[in-house]
């Protein structure tokens, strides 16, 4: 799709609407690989899984065990059945929804924060509060690598073609280990404060950085060279997600509204507008729908109570 036709599709495409997840904060939301649910973590404690239908989503289940809030989840690349836990509660914990129930619970030595699957599915990394990060067998659910860094690790990420191991860190560089050898590759200085997150796209032609300076950069995979920045937040980029035909790279931060950019011209497609800070975003793996999630509050009885709601971006005016 040109810029202009995703223009057109978001005319008729921009309804958001809000589904209670939790008591608490939403920290982190994802989708399984064919698209039929969504997964969410919370400061509560707890995970919940969505099932997709239609235009709405249906609370499935919600999963219970952590002794400390869910920062992060991400499901399984290839099984939509599986999903993974991180929590700092130092473990973290394999679901399955088929079972409604934990399949193995791994301790950790830290406090954790970041999580990712590898995408052969065989490895889960964990980044946790004292820059260590953790290579889970996912057979053998055992450490199989560890390493500590000298710098603050934000996001982890695997590169698609799972050779190449991507950190980002609070000196504003992107370091790059050799996978699974972890020999380091390169650091690149990628914005001059605290580089947050990382997201690869679909395609396997870029990847996108989000920092505390406010801007999202995005590189080219095979140059490592920067091609583009979007400077349309004035807070630190928290989350970013690309569609899933990489057309498209939605970003957030405690601004009230979420930028939706095209990637090849860098204009602005969309704006979905927010009431407060958004802590996580992620594009549904098949179609043009985004879920979300912020720092929402009950208003109607207690203005301080946190609504721990899920949103969706992108249904029909008419739904």
């Amino acid at each position: 799709m040109s810029a202009l036709a995703l223009y057109e599709h978001f005319r008729t495409n921009s309804k958001t609407r809000e589904f209670p997840a939790h008591g608490a904060k939403v920290h982190s939301v994802a989708w399984s690989c064919d698209g039929r649910r969504l997964a969410s973590g919370s400061f509560d404690k707890t995970a919940s899984v969505f099932l997709l239908e239609k235009d709405r989503l249906i609370k499935e289940n919600n999963y219970r065990g952590h002794g400390d809030s869910v920062d992060q989840l991400c499901w399984h690349p290839t099984n939509p059945d599986l999903f993974v836990t991180a929590s700092g509660d130092k473990t973290i914990r394999i679901w399955d929804v088929r079972s409604e129930r934990c399949l193995t619970t791994v301790t950790t030595k830290g406090e954790n924060i970041n999580i990712c699957w590898s995408p052969d599915g065989q490895t889960i990394a964990v980044g946790n509060k004292d820059d260590v990060v953790t290579f889970i067998d996912v057979k053998t659910h055992r450490p199989k690598a560890e390493e500590t860094f000298k710098f603050e690790v934000n996001e982890i990420s695997w590169n698609n073609d799972n050779n190449m191991f991507f950190l980002t860190n609070g000196n504003g560089c992107i370091n790059i280990l050799s996978y699974p050898e972890l020999k380091p590759i390169q650091s690149i200085n990628a914005h001059p404060s605290n580089c947050i997150c990382i997201k690869f796209d679909p395609t396997g032609k870029y990847f996108a950085t989000g920092s505390a300076d406010a801007l999202v950069s995005l590189w080219d995979i095979e140059e490592l060279a920067c091609v583009r920045c979007f400077s349309r937040l004035d807070w630190p980029v928290r989350t970013l997600s690309f569609s899933y035909d990489g057309k498209m790279l939605a970003s957030a931060s405690e601004d009230h509204f979420i930028d939706i950019a095209h990637v090849e011209t860098g204009e602005k497609l969309c704006e979905v507008q927010c009431e407060s800070p958004t802590f996580t975003v992620a594009w549904h793996p098949k179609r043009y729908l985004l879920a979300f999630a912020c720092d929402d509050k009950d208003g109607k009885y207690d203005s301080s109570r946190e609504a721990g709601t899920v949103k969706l971006f992108g249904l029909p005016n008419d739904s």
